[in-house]
C-alpha cells in the first residue's frame, strides 16, 4: 500500500537516494530541503520532475520552518504515514577545539532538528493511531571515537529520543526505528558538504603533531574500510524501503546497515537490549 512520506536532508546523500528509491517504489514521498529557490534549486527541480516527489522548504533548525512546513502537508495529504529524519551535519576535531557555538550549532541540526520534526508529526500520528519515524543515527548506536566526540554525542541523543519515544508512543501505534549507517561515501563524508568542525585553532595548535597524527590514521581507517567494502549509499535507501514495507508491529528497534562492522554491531545491539531487559526487571521486580 503507497505511504505518505516525509524526508529531511534529500538534497544530497541518502535523503536524496532514498526519496528516488521510495518514489519508484510507488510511495508518495515529500523531499524536504532549505534554499529550493536558491542554492538548491537545480536538485529540488530534478527531484519534483519525477513522479511521485513533492518538493518542500524546510529549514530544521527554524520552528516557524518545520511547522509550516508540515501544516502544508498535512492540509494537503491529510496525514504522514512515515517520516524520515535524514537531515544532519558532521564535524570532526578535538573536543577542546570545539567553541560551544560550533556545538549548539551541530546540535541545532542533529538533534533539535529531529525534535522539531518529531512535534510537528506526532499531533497528527496521534490522531490517526499510526505512525512510523526513522531516525538516521551513526555507527552501533553505543560507540564514540576520538575526534568526532560533539558529532557522535548528538547522534546519540538521537538514539535516546528513539528508544525513548517507542514506549511513550506505543499506545497510539507509532513506531520508532533507528539506523545505524557506518561510513558510506556521501557528500558528508567526503568533504563536499560543510560540517561543524573544530575552531579554536590555537588549541589545535597546542596538541601538536601527535594529534594530528592519530587524527589522519583515523581517516585513513575509515575511509579504507569503506573503499575495502565498497560501501554502497544506496543500501541505506534500500533498507529504509525494507523497513516501510515490514508489516506493523514487526519493526525492530534499531537496523544497523554497516558491512564493514561484520556483524559486531548487530552483537552489540541485542547485548544491549539484554542488559536493558535485566535492568527493567530489577528496577520492576
Amino acid at each position: 500500500m503507497s505511504k505518505i512520506i516525509f524526508i529531511t536532508g534529500t538534497s544530497t546523500g541518502f535523503g536524496k537516494l532514498t526519496a528516488i528509491t521510495l518514489a519508484n517504489a510507488g510511495h508518495s514521498v515529500i523531499a524536504g530541503m532549505r534554499n529550493v529557490e536558491t542554492k538548491n534549486a537545480t536538485v529540488a527541480q530534478e527531484l519534483a520532475a519525477l513522479p511521485n516527489i513533492e518538493v518542500v522548504e524546510i529549514d530544521i533548525t527554524s520552528d516557524s520552518s518545520v511547522q509550516q512546513a508540515f501544516e502544508k502537508i498535512l492540509a494537503k495529504y491529510g496525514k504522514i504515514d512515515v517520516l524520515v529524519n535524514n537531515a544532519a551535519v558532521s564535524g570532526f576535531g578535538l573536543l577542546e577545539g570545539y567553541s560551544l557555538d560550533q556545538i549548539r550549532q551541530m546540535f541545532e541540526v542533529n538533534m533539535y532538528g529531529v525534535i522539531r520534526t518529531y512535534q510537528a508529526v506526532l499531533p497528527s500520528m496521534r490522531k490517526e493511531k499510526n505512525g512510523l519515524i526513522i531516525n538516521i543515527t551513526s555507527g552501533a548506536s553505543g560507540h564514540t571515537l576520538p575526534f568526532m566526540v560533539p558529532y557522535l554525542a548528538s547522534k546519540f541523543v538521537v538514539e535516546s529520543i528513539t528508544e525513548g519515544a517507542q514506549d511513550e508512543l506505543a499506545a497510539y501505534g507509532i513506531e520508532n526505528v533507528s539506523i545505524q549507517p557506518g561510513v558510506y561515501p556521501t557528500e558528508m563524508t567526503n568533504g563536499a558538504k560543510a560540517g561543524f568542525n573544530a575552531d579554536k585553532e590555537s588549541i589545535v595548535a597546542e596538541y601538536g603533531e601527535e594529534a594530528t597524527e592519530k587524527f589522519n590514521a583515523l581517516g585513513q581507517a575509515l575511509f579504507g574500510k569503506m573503499a575495502q567494502f565498497n560501501m554502497n549509499p544506496q543500501t541505506i535507501a534500500d533498507g529504509i524501503l525494507e523497513l516501510v514495507n515490514m508489516k506493523k508491529g514487526s519493526r525492530p528497534l534499531r537496523f544497523p546497515l554497516d558491512a564493514i562492522a561484520q556483524g559486531t554491531d548487530k552483537e552489540f545491539i541485542q547485548s544491549r537490549a539484554d542488559i536493558k531487559a535485566k535492568w527493567l526487571a530489577a528496577y520492576n521486580g
